[in-house]
């Protein structure tokens, strides 16, 4: 059977989104440029899952675009957790506060403007966050990982989409496939972690502070 009719099952045979993510994903799509940076619905619900399970009270995001993995992740929090989304679009910022201002997990989440690495920067030197998803422009992946590991308490999840970037990353030959190549290398390698790599949509990769 292909490989993308076994996809098509699963996605089928996973519980849909709320009516409010459908509607994001359409306005996405009919609004604004490359839509195809939503996450998706097989990405968005374990992220749902995965936070559902963790009950994190505090979590970052990087690379927000439109707020559909926000919500998905604010969506499984604890109803006084605190989602910071590092965001550079400020139209997708917009478009995703008001989707924010109508969600019943809006409250949860405050996006930020401007580079993630600066804004990661700008925290305590001991964040110890609770939940991790990167998701943002590939040449950084490394950069992202590094910088948020010291951040995350032990015990605490690291979920980073795009991980076998369409499967560039068996043969890298731009920036960005090295980037995300040596990211998934570095955490094989990282005596802090322990992490289990997934082939779900273009990969994911769940990395656990020890």
């Amino acid at each position: 059977m292909e490989l993308n009719l076994l996809e098509n099952y699963c996605i089928e045979t996973t519980q849909a989104e709320p009516d409010l993510l459908l509607e994001l994903i359409e306005k996405t799509y009919s609004d604004m440029g490359y839509p195809n940076k939503l996450s998706g619905k097989t990405i968005g619900r374990t992220l749902k899952l995965l936070t559902s399970l963790m009950k994190p009270k505090k979590a970052l995001e990087i690379g927000m675009f439109t707020g559909y993995s926000a919500l998905s992740i604010a969506e499984g929090m604890p109803e006084d957790g605190k989602l910071v989304c590092c965001e550079t679009n400020p139209r997708a910022i917009d478009f995703a506060q008001s989707f924010f201002d109508r969600s019943p997990h809006g409250h949860k989440i405050t996006p930020i403007f401007g580079p993630a690495l600066d804004t990661i920067a700008s925290f305590e030197a001991e964040a110890n966050y609770d939940f991790v998803f990167i998701d943002a422009d590939k040449r950084n992946y490394l950069n992202y990982y590094e910088s948020v590991v010291p951040l995350v308490r032990s015990g605490g999840l690291i979920v980073i989409d795009n991980s076998v970037w369409q499967g560039r990353v068996l043969q890298p030959e731009e920036n960005s496939d090295h980037a995300v190549a040596a990211m998934n290398q570095r955490i094989l390698e990282d005596e802090r972690v322990e992490n289990v790599h997934l082939n779900i949509r273009d990969g994911l990769n769940l990395v656990l502070k020890k």
